[in-house]
């Protein structure tokens, strides 16, 4: 009986410490949970909301025409973004940014396609088979100077992952200097970044600023990034959609809504001259280079589309860039219209074309959406730290609450 009892005893004991240990770990891991998460609330508060702010966030608006639901290239439906950010130690400050033209096999079926030079100093990939048989056949990849060769690798790694028996792919990529804060002979951009950027593109929100191929530019002697933006043409001018996407680097006097910022705040290109020294290199001479990319439903040709793309190029002046001599300034445009995606086993194509009497509302749509981009670039990006050529350097966020208060007296004196 005893023996029983001791035996039962034991059991009770070994069940009790079961469950206390298991009480314990679930305690542990809880708590272990709660601070997971108060970490990552912590990081997200730890950024300040006027980082991630757009331009209209201020109640700065732009432009006739109304915005897509997201004021993005991905309200133009079936365009994806993905980014990859490098920012690392004191000089990674670099990345890729991925535009796919629509979400079916882009080799298979090709998109109608222009590209627009504005000022040729710059090292776009792909650009002569483009202008030649007017379609793009990849994703569209942006990144620095000095990684358009991994970004081709990118390119080519993925087609083939997704195609058999291919063996001439064009992949199109487009680049800015971003040396101004990384470290740009290191090439730490890899065919493997450019891979992922593509593979976790999205058709939702961009993110914008220090993202992906914005994270080490500078615009206007302040932190340039991505930034994109859309319109949304009225029915009765066909309801088409354009949205544009971004890549600013480059230089000039920054203007906003037609006020010269840049010169009423005493930050811009040639201030040496004009007044005393200047603050940075950008400001001495204006250059850099911009990478525009304009997507839109409408039914256009390869013509039209570089039509179109000569109006993004006008948006860049009214961002107060005159297009310096050593800035590397294009436009990509492209219509995923699917009517006329090119199917490569086609070999008789009927399309569908927008009449050119019909065209001048998407080119008014052009100019606003991609001016709001390149202004979207700036008011979403933050100070950055980094380096040029060795030396430490930081370019800071644009001094949004002076730029907002200048914008609101002009208002009210018009």
């Amino acid at each position: 009986m005893l023996k029983s009892f001791n035996y039962s005893f034991e059991i009770m004991r070994f069940t009790l410490f079961i469950a206390i240990s298991l009480v314990a770990v679930f305690i542990t891991v809880s708590s272990q949970s709660v601070k997971a998460q108060s970490a990552t609330l912590k990081i997200l508060d730890k950024k300040d909301v006027t980082e991630k702010k757009r331009m209209r966030d201020y109640g700065i608006e732009y432009g006739i025409f109304k915005t897509g639901t997201r004021n993005a290239i991905t309200d133009v439906v079936g365009v994806k973004v993905g980014h990859v950010t490098l920012y690392d130690g004191k000089d990674m400050r670099t990345g890729v940014t991925a535009v796919l033209p629509h979400s079916d096999n882009l080799f298979r079926l090709k998109t109608p396609a222009a590209i627009y030079i504005g000022n040729g100093f710059g090292k776009l990939a792909g650009i002569s088979q483009v202008q030649e048989l007017g379609n793009i056949e990849t994703p569209i990849v942006l990144t620095n100077t000095l990684s358009i060769a991994a970004g081709l690798d990118g390119i080519i790694t993925y087609t083939l992952k997704n195609n058999d028996k291919v063996y001439s792919i064009n992949g199109v990529v487009g680049e800015t200097n971003d040396s101004g804060l990384n470290n740009i002979l290191a090439r730490y951009v890899t065919p493997e970044h450019v891979v992922l950027a593509i593979e976790s593109a999205t058709d939702g929100p961009v993110e914008e600023g220090v993202i992906g191929a914005g994270t080490g530019t500078v615009a206007f002697g302040w932190k340039g990034g991505i930034g994109t933006s859309s319109r949304v043409l009225p029915k009765d001018l066909g309801g088409y959609t354009v949205g544009v996407l971004v890549q600013s680097n480059y230089g000039g006097a920054l203007e906003i809504n037609g006020v010269e910022v840049g010169r009423l705040l005493g930050h811009y290109s040639f201030q040496k001259s004009v007044e005393a020294e200047a603050v940075t290199e950008e400001e001495q001479n204006g250059n850099g280079s911009c990478m525009i990319i304009v997507a839109t439903d409408a039914p256009l040709d390869s013509r039209q589309l570089e039509r179109v793309a000569k109006r993004a190029f006008m948006a860049l002046a009214k961002t107060g860039s005159s297009a310096a001599n050593g800035s590397g300034d294009y436009v990509i445009a492209f219509s995923n219209f699917r009517e006329n995606l090119i199917n490569s086993k086609e070999k008789v194509r009927t399309t569908k074309v927008l009449s050119n009497d019909e065209i001048s509302p998407i080119f008014t749509a052009t100019v606003e959406a991609t001016a709001e981009a390149l202004w979207n670039s700036l008011f979403a990006a933050n100070t950055v730290s980094g380096e040029r050529a060795g030396v430490p350097r930081t370019v800071e966020q644009i001094p949004v609450e002076k730029i907002v208060e200048l914008l609101q007296k002009s208002n009210t004196q018009r």
